[in-house]
């Protein structure tokens, strides 16, 4: 069989990893090649388990990516946000306090962090099925390779994962992948995601920080780790950051989770700072994938597992009147703040 020739891709220099020493998590690393076996899986549900109720936040390695094959999906992460002219971008820039849905473009400066300071990260998603939607033209050539790595996410990560929580949940395995179909309607969504070098002023009026504290929506996120140290987690009151491992993936739990298991596998709060001084100066190119339940799936307990019902659970809200995904996604995406964007203004005027 002739060996495929892919397009070529600008190449992505990140910077080196920083060589400070930073007050890092100490996280759980969950080995993924162990999930082939029953036995392994149980072994890595106690190991899981533990994981989301210390920091709610863990490593996977061993995901079936080559460290050369996430090398090429940076590069390719890329080119939707550095190779795409501004007015192609406009005409793909989403409207979540509109519509509740982050879909296409969130550019720079379209959310406001403090004393005036508005963010330098943009950022494209992408759904799970991309043929649906308009892409940008430049990225078109890519798009196989795009819809290669979110089948992988999914089935090959994510689904795994999630028959590994429910292990831990004492559930059957199937029971939490039930609620993630690939095909079904939910939220689920690949981003590619950069930020950018700030101003001194900017930093000084938002104390360096560069994403504000905040839990994520869906039940589980999915972050490629990558060199530049900007990441930190909220654990027993203080500020730890995430340290990179090469072709690691960062995983953390959210609030659809949390509500699922009531209270047991909480939602952990994060935020996104001004690197250390060996990186500043650079750009922190990101792909994550954020998994949201099915729209329909109702917020509330599983009452079923049998940890839960052992455990002394502080609910949320009366399981009665639990919102569904979709309801809960749609109102936490409205109500998160967003003005118009400079580029935005000045195409309006």
């Amino acid at each position: 069989m002739p060996s495929l020739t892919l397009p070529q891709v600008p190449h992505y220099q990140p910077a080196l990893p920083t060589h400070e020493d930073l007050p890092y998590a100490d996280l759980a690393v969950i080995d993924l090649s162990k999930a082939h076996t029953l036995e392994g899986r149980t072994e890595l549900a106690a190991e899981l388990k533990n994981a989301l109720l210390t920091h709610g936040f863990f490593y996977v390695v061993n995901h079936g990516f080559s460290h050369k094959q996430t090398e090429r999906m940076f590069d390719i992460a890329d080119v939707p946000i550095a190779c795409v002219s501004d007015e192609e971008k406009l005409a793909l820039e989403g409207n979540p306090r509109d519509t509740g849905v982050y879909s296409g473009y969130k550019l720079r400066q379209y959310w406001h962090l403090d004393a005036g300071v508005r963010d330098q990260q943009e950022h494209y998603n992408i759904t799970r099925h991309v043929n649906d939607s308009r892409q940008p033209e430049v990225l078109v050539p890519y798009l196989p390779e795009v819809q290669a790595l979110i089948e992988h996410m999914h089935f090959s990560i994510l689904h795994p994962t999630l028959r590994i929580m429910a292990l831990s949940l004492e559930l059957p395995e199937e029971t939490l992948v039930k609620l993630h179909d690939y095909d079904g309607p939910n939220g689920t969504w690949l981003r590619f995601q950069k930020y950018f070098p700030r101003t001194e002023d900017d930093e000084v009026k938002t104390k360096n920080v560069w994403m504000k504290g905040h839990t994520d929506i869906g039940t589980l996120s999915f972050l490629w780790s990558q060199p530049v140290a900007a990441l930190q987690i909220l654990t027993a009151d203080e500020w730890h950051w995430v340290r990179y491992i090469e072709n690691a993936l960062i995983v953390n739990t959210g609030d659809a989770l949390e509500f699922l298991t009531g209270g047991l596998y909480k939602a952990t709060i994060h935020r996104v700072v001004q690197p250390p001084i060996d990186q500043r100066g650079y750009t922190r190119l990101g792909i994550n994938y954020f998994c949201y339940a099915n729209r329909d799936v109702k917020l509330a307990p599983l009452m079923e597992s049998p940890v839960l019902r052992r455990t002394m659970l502080q609910l949320k809200c009366d399981p009665s009147v639990a919102p569904t995904m979709r309801e809960w996604a749609v109102g936490r995406i409205m109500t998160y703040g967003g003005t118009k964007t400079e580029l935005r203004q000045g195409k309006d005027e």
